[in-house]
C-alpha cells in the first residue's frame, strides 16, 4: 500500500478542537473514521479494572482499532482521518480512561484487543512477556529519524518494538529572582541555596521528591546516583540493559548511595518531599530550585515565578548527570486482526512529521523525531532545556521486573537520606534486586 500526505497538514490544525471537544471520563469511549473521513457515532462502555474482563470493541476485519488514553485518543482519532481517507480504510479509536496497559494484556489474551495500542516504553518488557505486541520493522535509515534516546528506549531483546512520538526527562527548575545563574554542580546549588536560606528567602533547599515511601526516589535520584559514580545496570551497545551485569552493589554505586546520604545529612535531600508537595515548594518560592520534568511545567507557568530550566548538576568530582528517559510510543498489537495493516499505519504513516507535530500540540513534551524536536525547540525555550538536559540521559529499564525492583530501591533510598548506613543497605539492596532479577 503506497501512502499519501494529503490532509497532514490541515488536521494539525484542528487537534486543538477535537481535544477540547472530547473531555476526559471514566468511560471507553470509541469513534470511528471512515474513508469518507466523517465520525461513525460515539458510544461508551463501562472500563473495567486490571483483573476484569477488557472492554468490547476489539480489531474487526477491515477495521484498523486504536487503542489510546484520553490525552491522546482524540489526538489520534483526528489524525488518523487523514490516513483513513487516502487509504480507502475505517480507523476506529477508542479510548480507555483506566489501566490501559492491563486492559490491553487481558484482552490480547483473550483474542479481543486493537491493532495498535499507545502507551509508555517501559511497558514493553510486560507486553512482550506476555506476547502482546510484534516487532516492527526499522531500517538504519529510519532509526537516524529519530532521537537516540527514543530509539534506545523501544530496543527490547535487540529488537525495535514502538514507534516513539514523544521523550520526556527530569531537568533543573531554577527561580532566576533567586537565583540567577544556572549552578554546574551540586557543590555549587548547595552553596547558594544555603545562603538564600540564611537570609530567610526560602524554606527549602531543594526541591526533590524522596516522599516517605520511597516511590518517586529512584527516578529523580537516578541523576545524582550516575553523576555520583554509580550504576545500576549495564547497557548493551543498543541502549538496551543487560539484567547478569547489575552493578548496584559495586563501588561506584556505593560511593554514588554515600554522596546522597550526605546531601540527606545537608537537607537537601528530605523524605518529607514528595510528588505531592514538590511543584508547591517551588511556586509558592519556598524553594529556588526543584527536580522535575516537564509534567509540572503547567503549574510552574500559572503562578508567575520568574523561572529557567536547565541541566541537572553534577558533582565537582563526578561525571554528568544521567536522568531517566520515558517515550510514549505507538505499539503493534500481536494478535490484532489487521496486523499488516497496523504496520502500515505505524512504519510509513505514523512517523511523519505532521502527526508528531500534532501529538506535540496536545501535551507539550520533546518530540521524538528529530526534525520535529528543533522546529520546536526553536521557539520554546523549556522543550529545548528539556532535551538538552536529557541529552546524557539513560532510557528508563523496560524490563518486566522493573516495577519489583523499583520499590526497595525507593524504600532503600528512604534509609540511606534518613541516616542509614549506605554501604550495608546498599549491598542489601543489591542482593534483593539480583534475586528479583534470578542472578545467582
Amino acid at each position: 500500500m503506497q501512502l499519501r500526505k494529503t490532509g497532514l497538514a490541515a488536521m494539525a490544525g484542528v487537534i486543538a478542537l477535537a481535544v477540547a471537544a472530547c473531555g476526559g471520563g471514566s468511560s471507553t469511549t470509541t469513534s470511528s473514521t471512515s474513508a469518507a473521513g466523517s465520525a461513525t457515532g460515539s458510544g461508551s462502555v463501562a472500563a473495567t479494572s486490571a483483573a476484569g474482563t477488557a472492554p468490547a470493541g476489539g480489531s474487526t476485519e477491515g477495521t484498523l482499532t486504536i487503542w489510546a488514553d484520553d490525552l491522546y485518543g482524540p489526538a489520534i482519532k483526528t489524525a488518523s482521518a487523514a490516513f483513513a481517507t487516502d487509504n480507502g480504510v475505517t480507523v476506529d479509536v477508542q479510548t480507555i480512561s483506566k489501566d490501559l496497559q492491563a486492559q490491553f494484556v487481558t484482552a490480547s489474551q483473550a483474542g479481543t484487543g486493537p491493532d495498535l495500542v499507545m502507551g509508555a516504553h517501559d511497558w514493553i518488557g510486560n507486553l512482550v512477556q506476555n506476547g502482546a505486541i510484534d516487532p516492527i520493522p526499522m531500517t538504519d535509515a529510519t532509526k537516524a529519524l529519530f532521537q537516540k534516546p527514543a530509539v534506545q528506549a523501544v530496543t527490547f531483546n535487540s529488537q525495535i518494538y514502538g514507534i516513539p512520538f514523544a521523550l520526556e526527562n527530569i531537568a533543573l527548575y531554577r527561580n532566576t529572582d533567586l537565583a540567577p545563574t544556572a549552578p554546574a554542580t551540586w557543590e555549587e546549588l548547595q552553596t547558594t541555596a544555603t545562603q538564600l536560606q540564611t537570609e530567610g528567602k526560602v524554606s527549602e533547599l531543594l526541591a526533590l521528591p524522596i516522599g516517605t515511601d520511597g516511590g518517586p526516589a529512584p527516578y529523580h535520584v537516578q541523576p545524582i546516583f550516575t553523576s555520583g559514580g554509580g550504576v545500576f545496570l549495564v547497557q548493551n551497545p543498543d541502549g538496551s540493559y543487560d539484567t547478569k551485569q547489575m552493578e548496584m552493589g559495586s563501588q561506584g554505586s556505593i560511593d554514588a548511595m554515600t554522596k546522597i546520604g550526605q546531601m540527606g545529612a545537608a537537607g537537601l535531600l528530605k523524605t518529607s518531599i514528595g510528588a505531592d508537595n514538590v511543584a508547591t515548594l517551588f511556586t509558592d518560592q519556598k524553594a529556588a530550585f526543584m527536580v522535575s520534568g516537564p509534567w509540572n511545567l503547567p503549574a510552574v507557568v500559572k503562578s508567575g515565578v520568574k523561572y529557567e530550566v536547565s541541566d541537572l548538576p553534577k558533582f565537582a568530582d563526578g561525571t554528568d548527570a544521567q536522568p531517566f528517559i520515558g517515550a510514549q510510543n505507538l505499539y503493534v498489537a500481536a494478535k490484532g486482526k489487521n496486523k499488516a495493516l497496523a504496520q502500515e499505519f505505524a512504519t510509513n504513516f505514523f512517523i511523519q512529521p505532521e502527526v508528531a507535530k500534532a501529538l506535540y500540540d496536545v501535551q507539550p513534551r520533546p518530540p521524538a523525531l528529530q526534525s520535529v524536536y528543533d522546529e520546536v525547540a526553536a521557539t520554546n525555550k523549556d522543550i529545548k532545556a528539556f532535551g538538552e538536559a536529557g541529552v546524557n540521559g539513560q532510557p528508563l529499564p523496560s524490563i518486566p521486573q522493573m516495577a519489583a525492583i523499583f520499590d526497595p530501591w525507593g524504600k532503600a533510598l528512604v534509609s540511606i537520606v534518613g541516616g542509614a548506613d549506605p554501604t550495608t543497605t546498599t549491598q542489601q539492596l543489591a542482593t534483593t534486586i539480583n534475586g528479583i532479577l534470578g542472578n545467582s
